[in-house]
């Protein structure tokens, strides 16, 4: 084989060794999930479905849960007034983890009328993984204080996970993973989630470019070498 045909060859194979390194870069999974919520109220039992919609985006050495409702869970028999009413929910993990991934909001920020459905806030709270692999978060207990009451709603229907995550724990070891809640703004709306395996997807795109430039590396030095071999003689 002459010396251009092997350079060509060698970029070719450097070039697919980044495609693929690329390809192979985790993805994170999201979906919208219905879940039929069973609430224990201060005045009977009641139920509702609302589509849950759980986001991870990278923080630090963690990532950052929102978990939205898109639609109220319960109601209240006389107006809540705006701060009456502060939710607060579990998230369950599964995978290479598990336990219960605890988020909180703000209280409302406005006034919720009587006998209407009660709109929920965004929630959210900080997983931090100790373990890398795959991660799932399916919507948990949601439960809802006002007014010295305390609703607690309990998913019946066996949801499936909102949100999957392809983790990667600092240092890379341990075993389990860490939570902890924190308050929430305004509601993002629905979407996909941005999460920390676009940044891993980032680090190995960055890689097979490195492998690409390694290729032509040593393809430029075959050529300057087939060249000065030339000139020598």
């Amino acid at each position: 084989m002459s010396y251009r045909k092997r350079t060509a060859a060698l970029a070719s194979a450097a070039a697919l060794a980044g495609s693929a390194v690329w390809m192979a870069a985790p993805v994170a999974r999201a979906e919208v999930v219905d879940v039929n919520y069973q609430c224990k109220t201060p005045i009977g039992d009641k139920s509702a479905v609302s589509p849950i919609d759980i986001k991870g985006v990278k923080s630090g050495n963690g990532y950052r849960i929102t978990m939205s409702w898109q639609k109220g869970v319960s109601s209240s028999p006389v107006e809540l007034g705006k701060g009456a009413m502060t939710p607060s929910a579990t998230i369950a993990l599964g995978g290479v983890d598990s336990g219960t991934l605890s988020v909180t909001g703000p209280a409302n920020d406005a006034a919720i009328p009587a006998n209407t459905p009660i709109k929920i806030s965004d929630l959210s709270g900080t997983y931090t993984p100790k373990k890398s692999g795959e991660v799932t978060f399916t919507a948990g207990v949601l439960t809802i204080k006002a007014l010295g009451t305390t609703t607690t709603c309990t998913p019946t229907n066996d949801p499936g996970p909102s949100l999957t995550l392809d983790v990667e724990a600092a240092g890379g070891g341990g075993t389990t993973g860490s939570a902890q809640g924190g308050g929430s703004g305004s509601g993002t709306g629905p979407g996909l989630p941005q999460t920390g395996p676009e940044d891993s997807a980032v680090a190995l795109g960055t890689l097979g470019g490195t492998v690409l430039l390694a290729g032509a590396a040593g393809a430029l030095w075959l050529t300057r070498r087939h060249q000065g071999a030339r000139a020598g003689r």
